[in-house]
């Protein structure tokens, strides 16, 4: 039987890294970066008003306020997007609205909010330092400045930057496509009425909204019934689309199980027994010629949630050209004692009590215990050789919320 650790090593030496891809800006929400990107313009690249107001010259308001106000004649208008022919000479405004270009002559802008408005003629009533409410050029960045290094993870904050300085398409490593199918004769497509004997598909559901929620392009396809000829086209069917494939069920030592025979046939899998609770039934290896990776989860819907917090998460990461080590654990500590299989390394559901502490969940800790699965917070890391816990104790946990 493999420990945790190095089953996991198994399973991250069948996984490379995406070559990496240009794709257009809408496409790279959560990609990694695979070139320096330089800017080809200064930001801002032009001198601008950070304010609607007008544009002035700074001695002409130097000495206003309310009891000293300072009228001056407006001779344009200058809306964003468009840039004023006129130059500014003592005793003119220029009315000005943020974001447009500054006029010739502009030693600072007074913000609308000073005046009184005015379109004709305007009334200052408040003085405003040399350069005040004016952005320079190239004050945020300059020209081939570079803006965005190699390895950057994408995000909203991110892809604005490359928009503001004009990429379009940018070079990365993308985000991989997750093939997950389900199988067992037992399954039934949620909503279906219920014979007895059958139960309504979770896992692939499940394992979408997983995989997406870790980077990945998830989509599910339909579940497979107990046939290796049925299986065989299932799987073949995947091998162009995906760039993994994530499986569930058909690993344990059923009689009727024929996971195991098919992917041995189209493949290099090889299937595990893992010192863990719950999800010991393993598999991993490739599926086709040249292959893509394939990982094959216990059927038991918190096993399978297990594994993939455990197994599959580090996969994408590395597919995604990440490190495989996530933030995701910590070190609280364990408000009650608990107990453990002692030849297993545990991961029990559990919910913060607060940042620092850390209770069990759930009606028990089952392997088909879905209450308590969806209740759960964080799995409680019990690690072999150790058969309780006493409550007090400092205990690893593995943070599931979503969005950590």
């Amino acid at each position: 039987m493999l420990s945790v650790e190095e089953y996991r090593d198994l399973v991250l030496a069948g996984i490379e890294s995406l070559h990496p891809i240009e794709l257009p800006l809408s496409e790279v929400d959560g990609c990694l970066l695979a070139q320096d990107v330089a800017a080809p313009w200064p930001l801002p690249s032009f001198d601008n008003s950070s304010m609607d107001g007008y544009a002035v010259l700074q001695a002409d308001i130097a000495g206003a306020s309310a009891e000293n106000p300072v009228t001056l004649k407006v001779i344009d208008d200058v809306p964003a997007g468009f840039r004023s022919l006129e130059t500014l000479v003592s005793g003119t405004a220029i009315r000005i609205m943020t974001g447009a270009p500054t006029p010739d002559g502009t030693q600072c802008v007074v913000p609308v909010e000073m005046t009184d408005g005015g379109t004709e003629n305007v009334v200052v009533s408040a003085s405003v330092d040399f350069g005040g409410y004016v952005r320079k050029m190239g004050e945020d960045i300059l020209i081939g400045e570079i803006v965005l290094r190699k390895g950057a993870l994408l995000n909203a904050r991110s892809i604005a930057l490359l928009a503001a300085v004009g990429q379009a398409r940018v070079l990365v490593i993308p985000r991989p496509r997750v093939a997950v199918m389900s199988t067992g004769t037992e399954l039934v497509e949620p909503g279906t009425p219920l014979a007895h004997g059958l139960i309504s598909d979770s896992n692939s559901f499940m394992l979408v909204a997983a995989a997406n929620s870790a980077g990945a392009l998830a989509y599910r396809a339909t579940p497979v019934q107990d046939d290796e000829e049925e299986l065989e086209r299932a799987l073949n069917d995947q091998v162009h689309r995906a760039d993994i494939l994530i499986t569930t069920g058909g690993v344990s030592m059923g009689a009727y199980d024929p996971v195991k025979a098919v992917f041995q046939k189209l493949g290099s899998a090889e299937f595990y027994k893992v010192a863990m609770q719950p999800g010991m039934p393993q598999g991993c290896g490739s599926l086709g010629d040249p292959g893509i990776p394939v990982i094959t989860l216990p059927g038991n819907p918190v096993s399978a949630y297990v594994s993939f917090e455990v197994f599959v998460r580090p996969a994408l990461r590395k597919l995604r050209g990440l490190d495989p080590v996530s933030d995701r654990s910590k070190k609280v500590e364990l408000a009650v004692s608990m107990t453990s299989p002692e030849h297993k390394c545990q991961f029990a559901r559990g919910r913060f009590i607060d940042a620092d502490h850390v209770e069990p969940v759930g009606a028990g800790q089952g392997s088909h215990v879905m209450g308590g699965l969806a209740q759960a917070e964080c799995f409680i890391v019990i690690p072999a050789g150790v058969a309780t816990v006493d409550a007090g104790a400092v205990v690893e946990v593995i943070d599931i919320r979503e969005g950590r």
